[in-house]
């Protein structure tokens, strides 16, 4: 939640309930040092509120968009393009076409890579088969097997 100080600037006011770094850590599967990584980095899609001490204190909406942040990660996308999702929710309505494009984009690169490691699964599976049949056939005595 934001509000204005009286100098003008925006004060980020604490959640009433929230969960700590090590919290957020815990939930997300992320280290605290990568939390502070997304914030520190502007891939936050707003600023981490803090309490009356000056603790991060997370909401479940932060932890909704870390989850988000970690797929995005997870599946590839480059920081520089994280950033500017990032920048493009922080904005608000308006921008969806380039939200759009910049997902679709990623999704296309994310399908062929999808395509690429299933095509090496399936040379894998095959290897197995052949060495499952060589074994099949020795009757699981133990044959030694070539790779």
């Amino acid at each position: 939640m934001r509000s204005k100080g009286d100098d003008g600037g925006v004060t980020v006011i604490a959640p009433t309930e929230g969960l700590t770094i090590a919290e957020a850590a815990d939930r997300t599967g992320l280290t605290t040092h990568t939390l502070r990584y997304y914030e520190r980095d502007g891939l936050m899609l707003h600023d981490i509120g803090r309490s009356s001490a000056g603790h991060r204190v997370y909401t479940e909406r932060d932890l909704t968009w870390v989850a988000m942040l970690t797929r995005l990660r997870a599946t590839g996308m480059p920081i520089r393009e994280v950033k500017a999702y990032a920048a493009l929710c922080r904005l608000g309505d308006g921008n969806e076409l380039e939200r759009l494009a910049l997902l679709q984009a990623h999704r296309a690169r994310v399908l062929a890579q999808l395509a690429e490691v299933t095509d090496h699964l399936g040379a894998i599976d095959n290897k197995i088969g052949i060495y499952q049949s060589k074994l099949d056939a020795a009757g699981d005595r133990g044959s030694t097997a070539r790779p």
